[in-house]
């Protein structure tokens, strides 16, 4: 586990610097980003991997996402930490579900430090005790989680369509 890089971004050059504005409320990455760093003097070993595991550990909103390498070269700012799994029983996805977790993020939660913008420690986030089950488990969770995300968004969907749809029947019975 590592912190982020601290940079100035230019907003030009070859790596795109990653911050938290560039997740929505989820956790999940925006599909556009641009390069807005210069290549040079950036360490090797801070140029993210695919399967790196982010954990926005400044802020309100504390969440974990996977980086997944299809986009320019890029680096996480320091309002990251960014953990490279060198475990092959660890699925990345899975520990950015349990890092996520309800019980998890209240643990963490109940150690931040700082009043204005809270802060959570490289300390609490490798005391933190974990179970990894086998990696069949591990993708029947994520399989489980997937479902229940995609069965959420049918339901907005759902419920979105349903007010249209009553929106347009009062205008009908107005008219």
């Amino acid at each position: 586990m590592q912190t982020g890089l601290f940079a100035k971004p230019s907003g030009a050059g070859e790596v795109v610097y990653l911050q938290s504005k560039h997740f929505d409320e989820y956790g999940q990455l925006h599909a556009l980003l641009h390069p807005d760093l210069a290549v040079e003097g950036i360490s090797e070993k801070h140029l993210l991997k695919d399967g790196d595991v982010l954990f926005a550990a400044k802020g309100a909103k504390n969440f974990a996402a996977v980086y997944e390498n299809h986009n320019k070269p890029a680096v996480a700012s320091t309002s990251f930490f960014v953990m490279r799994i060198t475990d092959k029983n660890v699925m990345p996805e899975y520990l950015a579900w349990l890092l996520n977790s309800p019980s998890i993020q209240a643990t963490i939660k109940a150690q931040a430090i700082g009043t204005s913008i809270a802060s959570i420690s490289k300390i609490v986030l490798e005391g933190l005790e974990i179970i990894v089950p086998e990696i069949e488990k591990q993708n029947t969770i994520l399989q489980i989680i997937k479902l229940r995300n995609k069965e959420k968004a049918l339901k907005q969907k759902i419920e979105t369509l349903r007010e249209k749809q009553i929106q347009q029947q009062i205008i009908n019975a107005i008219k």
